[in-house]
């Protein structure tokens, strides 16, 4: 049984919120549900080519730009601006995957500091998890607009160590996504990869100490280590 991590940070967009309905969000303005992954992934994209220039850009906004370019050009079933503001709206009223309450309440129960970190807003996730009912199993809710710097950049990890007051060693970091896993085992955190029906791990990425399936399966492999207590 791994130790158990004095805290755990959770990665938001897509590992705890269930991102499926941004597609009918796009399709409601008539365009392919296929293109919200395009959007998605662009967004990150011109996010972290923002930090490689040492610029610190705010989610929503490279969101909002980048729906303007994708949708400019389209035949769309409304005013470009009603069509953006329609699909960042989408953001507000996510849920939560079937696996997240039942992880995070067991998690919380064992003992262990949790909290986010995100790319995005911090009030995106406060609405999140108090929609979910589990608001209050999270000590913070910490955003990159604060790190000055995007995950996977060190900067993003040691701000989250900072607030914590942990060394990062001390701290897990859970996500569905490997490059935020190799940025966070690089800045010197423990790692859990949330598979959420992935084909596997890429070999280029920095490995994972835990690959689970869901945070339940996670929560159950991190449930104590002989006393219960996490280390320290």
């Amino acid at each position: 049984m791994p130790q158990q991590p004095v805290a755990i940070v959770f990665d938001v967009n897509e590992t705890l919120s269930d991102m499926s309905p941004m597609a009918e969000r796009f399709a409601d303005i008539g365009m392919s549900a296929l293109t919200a992954k395009v959007w998605f992934a662009s967004v990150l994209r011109d996010g972290f080519a923002a930090g490689m220039t040492g610029r610190q850009e705010q989610f929503a906004v490279l969101a909002a730009e980048n729906l303007k370019s994708l949708l400019g050009s389209e035949q769309l079933d409304r005013d470009l601006d009603d069509a953006v503001g329609h699909v960042m709206s989408g953001f507000m009223t996510l849920p939560v995957h079937p696996d997240v309450a039942p992880g995070i309440q067991a998690l919380d129960e064992a003992g262990i500091r949790l909290m986010t970190l995100s790319n995005g807003s911090a009030e995106v996730a406060e609405q999140l998890l108090a929609r979910a009912g589990i608001r209050d199993r999270f000590e913070q809710l910490l955003s990159v607009e604060e790190a000055g710097a995007w995950k996977p950049a060190p900067g993003a990890y040691q701000y989250a160590g900072r607030r914590a007051g942990l060394e990062l060693s001390e701290m897990m970091l859970v996500a569905v996504h490997p490059w935020d896993i190799d940025g966070a085992v690089r800045a010197g955190m423990r790692t859990a990869w949330l598979e959420r029906g992935a084909l596997g791990y890429p070999g280029f990425a920095a490995e994972p100490e835990l690959s689970s399936s869901s945070l339940t399966e996670l929560a159950r492999e991190l449930a104590g280590d002989g006393d219960g207590s996490p280390v320290r």
